[in-house]
């Protein structure tokens, strides 16, 4: 994608970074979220109108959505996932497409394929419902690694090829993958290169009481509510993203993502020696990627030019979750990667 003027202007920022005091640069590019971020709050405020509770979900979407990535949600039927991601769809008036994976579905389902015309005697492209802004794919390990290779290719290269013809996909794209944690009879678990494509892994509970209560005063009725208004346009998320890119993090805060990411990895050099028997494999260097981008993304969702410590405690176990591979000693001691990270966030120093 070649560079728009809000590339360039946000380039432009950040070249002059060493010249200009670290205040007049925040202010600056503080002033410009104030300006044009006014839009994700509208979003925000819309999804509150049709999803009760589930704000977490919904900001990790459009941090997702913003940082230009892809997110993995686990979590028991029933708890809105795809009221959420159809929802806000159509806030953002682009293409949605929800495929129910299955252990009998083919790549060609997902990808498209070559269909004969007799005719002509020829073949022509038929492009599947992969070709789209916002892809549900619903209960992913429910299909068999073919698929998973052919969404893979589309997640990190952002194109997919039938045949020998490769095909270009849209801006944005986002894929939001489920999966269960019941009815593990005939799952195919994802590998573990491919969980590592995904910026988030969001484990999603039940609402409390009070908000199922509300639940189910607004749903408990035979009538469907009415299809909200779009907000935005799908080139406006793409203008975002140069935004994102502007947010300012400093040096500390760079330090302290490398020493929660390095932390997994040796955790003796870190003061955390008796978590090292719990860890098989730590975080690869996605982790500290996605971390300092994502941050950005949470920083401008809640109006800020800049991010804090607090952006990365928030949004760090979402990424890192999927990313460390527990040992056989911490299944039988019945330690989670849960449990890990909730040593590694509350003793790491925090800058």
């Amino acid at each position: 994608m070649k560079p728009d003027a809000n590339h360039i202007y946000y380039a432009d920022i950040l070249m002059r970074a060493p010249m200009a005091s670290c205040n007049n640069l925040v202010s600056e590019i503080s002033e410009r979220v104030a300006l044009e971020g006014d839009f994700l709050r509208q979003i925000l405020t819309a999804m509150e109108t049709v999803v009760v509770g589930q704000l977490p979900l919904i900001e990790r979407i459009l941090v997702a959505l913003l940082a230009n990535g892809h997110l993995l949600i686990e979590g028991v039927p029933g708890l809105a996932k795809t009221t959420v991601v159809k929802t806000l769809a159509s806030l953002i008036d682009s293409r949605f497409q929800r495929i129910q994976f299955t252990p009998d579905l083919l790549p060609a389902d997902l990808v498209g394929t070559l269909v004969y015309n007799p005719r002509e005697g020829d073949f022509s492209t038929r492009k599947g419902p992969i070709f789209t802004n916002i892809l549900l794919a619903d209960e992913i390990n429910r299909a068999p690694s073919k698929v998973h290779s052919a969404l893979l290719e589309a997640m990190e290269e952002r194109q997919v090829t039938i045949s020998d013809c490769t095909y270009p996909l849209d801006e944005p794209f986002l894929v939001m993958a489920t999966q269960n944690p019941i009815e593990q009879d005939g799952t195919y678990p994802l590998p573990e290169a491919q969980m590592d494509r995904f910026m988030l892994k969001i484990k999603v509970s039940y609402p409390s009481r009070e908000e199922e209560r509300e639940i189910m005063q607004r749903s408990a009725r035979t009538k469907r509510p009415a299809a909200l208004t779009p907000l935005i346009h799908p080139a406006d998320i793409v203008r975002a993203r140069a935004l994102v890119d502007a947010i300012y993090l400093d040096e500390k805060i760079e330090k302290y993502i490398l020493d929660l990411v390095f932390a997994t990895r040796d955790p003796s050099k870190y003061g955390l020696g008796d978590l090292a028997r719990f860890i098989s494999y730590g975080a690869s260097p996605r982790a500290s990627i996605y971390l300092a981008v994502a941050a950005r993304a949470l920083a401008l969702i809640r109006g800020r030019g800049y991010v804090i410590p607090q952006d990365i405690k928030e949004i760090g176990p979402d990424i890192l979750r999927h990313r460390i591979i527990t040992s056989y000693e911490a299944d039988a001691e019945g330690v989670t990667v849960d449990d890990i990270m909730d040593r590694l966030f509350a003793e790491t120093e925090v800058p």
